[in-house]
């Protein structure tokens, strides 16, 4: 017999989810099976499935211990490299990381190794999670950035955190509990805007976005924000808002906007991202995400609430602005 305890990480799932998750050898026909004639049981008793799991509750699984370890298939510590993550905050239930250029935040095919699989990686080498947890919860990045833009990527140590990010994050508007900021360089100088709306169509297949200034049926929408923080003779330091997540949204906007990001090689001036290529060595497109904003936050994540998370400014992004003359804001 094996008896599991739910830990705060982990309440807030249906029992049935957690069984699977725990033991992903079995069938779900199995697993309710073994609920019915109560080889497995929650809290004492017998379970439908179907109940949410909250932190204390007990669950015992009548099995042999050969069976148990057959449905067992606990992930090992190899399948995850301890990658060098650069942690902007850390705690039980968040871990916040500075994501480079050049780092997927999730695979985008079987072979790569992404933030996703270096976060667990990081964590597992630490001694801050068991591979035993992680059969029922794994650690995850919750906002995504394109693999050529670095900064913020918040990450959630345990379900309820993860459901809590995944919520605030779907917000839009004013009332948006985050707010998201970046910085980036683009031609010309944007005139400044508290907010901008467009109407957008994206082309999966080639995986870009096409910006209309006035809605039309079964447009998404944009809502953008920007200011200059400096400004030379043909280039801009740009500190953007969003108040929507969309695909592409800071560099599909700011270009239609006619002043589009410096190096963007998919919406951006050709002949400008080949002079940046030939004076800095700059082959992807300069942005930042600078700054997370936690506002109206209560209940259990409430610490933070009116906290402001601010991640550094890469190298190159520093070298090319000095380069173009534009002084380093430090926010």
């Amino acid at each position: 017999m094996k008896e599991i305890v739910i830990s705060a990480r982990d309440e807030g799932g249906r029992l049935d989810k957690y069984l699977k998750k725990l033991l992903p050898g079995a069938s779900g026909g199995f697993l309710y099976k073994m609920l019915r004639k109560k080889n497995i049981t929650l809290n004492g008793g017998k379970a439908q499935g179907t109940e949410v799991l909250k932190a204390g509750d007990r669950i015992r699984v009548f099995f042999s211990d050969e069976t148990y370890d057959k449905f067992s298939c606990a992930a090992g510590k190899s399948d995850f490299p301890d990658h060098p993550l650069d942690i902007i905050y850390e705690d039980e239930d968040f871990i916040f990381v500075n994501k480079p250029c050049g780092m997927l935040t999730q695979k985008a095919s079987p072979e790569d190794i992404s933030l996703a699989e270096y976060l667990p990686g990081y964590l597992l080498a630490r001694g801050k999670l068991t591979a035993e947890e992680m059969q029922t919860f794994r650690p995850a990045p919750m906002n995504r950035l394109d693999r050529n833009t670095s900064g913020l990527v918040l990450c959630a140590r345990t379900r309820p955190a993860a459901a809590f990010l995944a919520e605030i994050l779907r917000e839009d508007g004013d009332d948006r509990r985050v707010s998201k900021e970046y910085l980036t360089i683009t031609e010309g100088r944007p005139r400044n805007t508290e907010r901008a709306t467009v109407y957008y169509r994206k082309d999966t297949a080639g995986n870009k976005v096409t910006v209309f200034g006035r809605p039309f049926e079964g447009a998404g929408e944009m809502v953008t924000g920007w200011r200059t923080e400096d400004s030379g003779d043909d280039f801009s330091l740009v500190r953007v808002r969003l108040y929507t997540g969309r695909p592409h949204q800071i560099r599909a906007h700011l270009a239609f906007a006619g002043t589009p990001v410096i190096g963007d090689r998919k919406y951006g001036d050709a002949p400008v991202n080949r002079e940046m290529e030939r004076a800095f060595g700059l082959r992807h497109q300069l942005l930042h995400a600078e700054r997370v904003s936690f506002s109206g936050i209560e209940g259990r994540f409430g610490r933070l609430d009116g906290r402001t998370f601010t991640s550094p400014l890469p190298d190159d992004f520093v070298r090319i602005m000095k380069g173009l003359r534009l002084s380093e804001h430090e926010g």
